[in-house]
């Protein structure tokens, strides 16, 4: 079965390169690259009419229109495109593309990293759909720059590294982003947040909370961070600060984004995450949006939690809310000469609220866990609000868990005189936390048993 699905590789593969090689001889490169420049979609529509007409004949040996379409697709996606990553590009349901190397292409779907049946012919011809996302961003990749980051037109982030830096060969990684942000609802309703912590995130929110969200990589702290931001009140202006834009804001009347900027390839230009947070302090935000705090700006952002920006938010990579902590302590190090304890009580009358997020073993991202930061004297100490306990998993292997609540934070006692909550809004919500306690233990004596 192996040798056939190779030898049937290698009769596509000499498929699309007589098919290259003839285009070639009606369209010439540089007359592409003319025809891209003036008008992509005409490009892609003349390009693909003859490529069809030549499958024709070309393609003669293969049983089917489908399989003869999927030739000119792959075809037409490495004249114009970036090769056999375009459907995965396309499809809606792939979050990230990881191709490492040329031989080998990984894609998430809904949690999982599956193996691509496609790749590359070559190495070259992977450096040349690497070369075509690099290009139109201005970067250049070779030898003497092998690592570039960058973000599509379409608001992916992309990273390439390439050899000699890369042992195995060009390696390109692609996190998609969806086009519309998911609300706290939509994420309630499929099981990423607890509803009643939903419903507590929304009024920390419009009750301006300092709110940290982590989590390690590709754990949905932007997709949290996203809902969050949803619920900001819509007379209130938000600067939005990124190393590389991917907050969507599409429903907001007054945001301003800001994204940093790398250095040129003379080495010169660049614009940091910190430059843009201090610059945002003279822009009368009423909230500031740090997509990602990994830097000396940490200072800046809690300086500017501390003085009248209530209700910013941020997002940290660490592996436990205790972690934040000692990441902030370090990172604010690097951006001023002060003591820990110093730095602790910034932190202690910035931050109000630590939201870690987790991928959990069946791929979904889910909020495991919601802590308080509470103040005496400039110190601080963390309280558990919330938790999610994995107990086991269920016949389709999907985690099933138990979310229960320790301790309700101190400005839920406000809501009522803010006007962010009726009376019976609260009182509901309180019983919800009651009425559902019964049910957790029920569901962990289950799957224990």
């Amino acid at each position: 079965m192996a040798a056939a699905d190779e030898r049937g590789c290698c009769v596509v593969r000499h498929s699309i390169e007589q098919l290259k090689s003839e285009l070639y001889q009606i369209f010439t490169p540089e007359r592409i690259a003319t025809l891209l420049k003036t008008d992509s979609d005409m490009a892609r529509k003349e390009v693909e009419e003859v490529v069809r007409r030549l499958a024709k004949r070309t393609a003669a040996s293969f049983a089917t229109r489908a399989e003869r379409d999927r030739l000119v697709a792959l075809t037409v996606s490495e004249v114009l495109g970036l090769g056999v990553i375009d459907s995965l590009l396309a499809d809606s349901s792939v979050t990230e593309i990881m191709v490492n190397g040329a031989n080998t292409i990984f894609f998430e779907r809904e949690g999982k990293v599956i193996l691509s049946p496609d790749s590359y012919a070559s190495e070259e011809q992977l450096r040349m759909a690497i070369d075509r996302i690099v290009s139109p961003l201005g970067r250049r990749i070779d030898e003497q720059n092998p690592m570039v980051n960058g973000r599509l037109p379409a608001g992916h982030r992309i990273n390439a590294v390439i050899p000699p830096v890369s042992l195995s060969g060009s390696l390109l990684t692609i996190r998609k982003f969806s086009e519309s942000a998911f609300s706290l609802d939509q994420l309630a309703a499929s099981g990423s947040v607890d509803a009643r912590l939903a419903t507590l995130l929304s009024w920390a929110t419009a009750a301006r909370q300092n709110i940290a969200v982590s989590g390690g990589t590709g754990s949905g702290k932007t997709t949290l961070l996203n809902a969050l931001s949803l619920e900001i009140p819509s007379d209130e202006r938000i600067v939005t600060i990124e190393d590389s834009a991917e907050l969507k804001f599409s429903a907001h009347p007054h945001v301003l984004r800001l994204e940093a900027r790398p250095a040129n390839l003379e080495g010169t230009g660049e614009i940091a995450v910190r430059d843009l947070v201090i610059n945002s302090l003279r822009m009368r935000p009423d909230r500031i949006v740090v997509g990602e705090v990994r830097g000396a700006e940490a200072l800046e952002m809690l300086q500017a939690m501390n003085t009248g920006h209530d209700g910013s938010l941020t997002t940290l990579h660490a592996n436990t809310p205790r972690e934040v902590i000692t990441r902030l302590i370090t990172m604010v190090g690097y951006g001023a000469d002060q003591s820990q304890t110093q730095i602790e009580a910034q932190i202690a009358a910035a931050l109000d609220l630590i939201v870690h997020v987790q991928r959990c073993s069946d791929g979904k991202r889910r909020v495991v866990e919601v802590v308080e930061l509470r103040t005496d004297d400039n110190s601080f100490s963390l309280h558990s609000l919330y938790r999610f306990q994995q107990v086991g998993t269920d016949a389709d292997g999907a985690v099933v868990g138990s979310a229960q609540f320790h301790a309700i934070p101190a400005f839920v006692d406000t809501l009522v005189t803010r006007n962010l909550a009726s009376q019976a809004e609260l009182a509901q919500w309180k019983a919800a936390l009651q009425q559902t306690e019964q049910a957790e233990h029920h569901v962990a004596e289950h799957v224990h048993a």
